[in-house]
């Protein structure tokens, strides 16, 4: 029996893919960002896959990937996209569905 290609087979809770173009500075950053993120807020959680479109293309056909570097969440939930080189962390954890993560902003009065 033939799994689907496209399944994530990691039991992880999140599973992650983030597709890059060799080592350009807006690949470089969105590797770095993303990997510190997992450290901080998804540690022993999460399965990671970094795919350099360069060197195995056939794994990015399919994704309709508009831009790169993109991540897409394949699990928990609806399955989500970001491109860019993931620097704005809040609109990451947001995407990820990790914006109780973020420190509540102070409150004034």
């Amino acid at each position: 029996m033939e799994s689907d290609e496209r399944q994530p087979e990691s039991s992880a809770e999140y599973v992650l893919y983030l597709y890059i173009s060799g080592a350009t500075p807006n690949s470089t950053r969105a590797v770095r960002n993303i990997k510190e993120i997992c450290d901080l807020y998804l540690k022993g959680r999460h399965e990671l896959v970094i795919v350099d479109i360069y060197q195995q293309p056939e794994l990015a056909q399919g994704e309709q990937l508009i831009g790169i570097p993109t991540l897409i969440k394949k699990r928990p939930g609806l399955v989500r996209r970001l491109v860019g080189d993931l620097s704005n962390r809040p609109r990451v954890l947001a995407a990820l569905g990790l914006s109780d993560a973020l420190p509540s902003s102070p409150t004034h009065g």
